[in-house]
């Protein structure tokens, strides 16, 4: 979310990446990982920068040829140095006798499934979004006030049973737990913390006459962190699928994780949205981020 709002906003980035460069926005977690063609290529090209350990992260902005030649290594976001670095870089590539070079393509020869995560067959893919809507100390730091401001992204899956459940007008417990555990977290500053079955003091979800109402309580064991909400909706059927599904998770959040730190003191209203995805979206094909690696897990029922 830092990103598309600081150095992804900047206009003269935009056009160049659009122009001049491939673009590939990919999680790292993954490739770094995948014993495959595509992961074989990711590493050919991160193993020549900084961050070179496979087992630890190699997150950044990676320029790099069509043949795998490391360009350049970034992993700052400011705009303007950012767009410093890609001009640079292009000038540079236009320079070098590889500009007019043929490049010859990559054929996968093998593919690692357990990084190739697929939506459930017949389930249903929704869109979750949160955002902090009060709370915060006024800043003038923009870094902080992007933060502050932003509204996360992430998915839910639903497995077909769920789905068929949906349509009789039940929400199934396995689905309440995911929501619960995996989605009504603050992620708007970074990767959250998930809940576990201990911190899930509450889950009570149901639909009445196409109304999905419910409560939620989730609670560290220490109360350092929690959740408490009350989720109201509404959901459409038609010929056996679920055609409208939209409802919201509203309350007071208090706390915040690793990766998510700077929250506002004490507790603080906190909205989750759910909306089912219509596919025209390239995000609706993204994993939840809590399936990274066990989509079985994830999506138990």
């Amino acid at each position: 979310m830092l990103d598309r709002e600081s150095t992804f906003a900047q206009p003269e980035i935009v056009k160049l990446l659009k122009t001049s460069f491939v673009p590939v926005a990919i999680d790292q977690a993954y490739q770094r990982r995948q014993q495959d063609t595509e992961g074989d290529f990711y590493r050919k090209i991160a193993g020549q920068g900084p961050r070179s350990n496979f087992n630890g992260t190699t997150q950044g902005f990676y320029i790099a040829t069509a043949s795998g030649k490391l360009l350049l290594y970034n992993n700052n976001r400011d705009p303007e140095k950012v767009l410093r670095l890609m001009q640079q870089k292009l000038a540079e590539f236009k320079a070098s006798g590889e500009a007019g070079a043929d490049t010859a393509g990559i054929k996968a020869s093998k593919v690692d499934e357990r990084y190739q995560p697929k939506p459930p067959v017949g389930g249903l893919v929704v869109r979750v979004r949160a955002k902090v809507l009060d709370g915060y100390e006024p800043t003038l730091d923009p870094w902080q006030r992007i933060f502050q401001t932003s509204m996360s992204r992430d998915n839910l899956w639903l497995s077909k049973a769920e789905h068929d459940a949906l349509v009789g007008g039940t929400i199934p417990q396995s689905l309440q737990q995911r929501i619960a555990m995996y989605h009504l977290v603050d992620n708007t500053r970074g990767e959250p913390p998930m809940w576990n079955e201990k911190e899930l003091r509450k889950i009570d979800m149901k639909i009445t006459d196409g109304k999905i109402s419910g409560v939620a309580h989730l609670q560290a064991a220490k109360s350092e962190r929690g959740f408490e909400a009350n989720i109201v909706g509404e959901i459409e059927t038609k010929d056996g699928k679920v055609t409208r599904l939209d409802f919201v998770a509203k309350g007071d959040f208090w706390g915040e994780g690793q990766f998510t730190k700077n929250a506002p003191k004490g507790r603080f209203p906190l909205a989750v949205s759910f909306t089912i995805a219509d596919g025209t979206d390239v995000a609706d094909q993204i994993p939840p981020q809590a399936s990274r690696g066990w989509v079985r897990g994830y999506i138990q029922e």
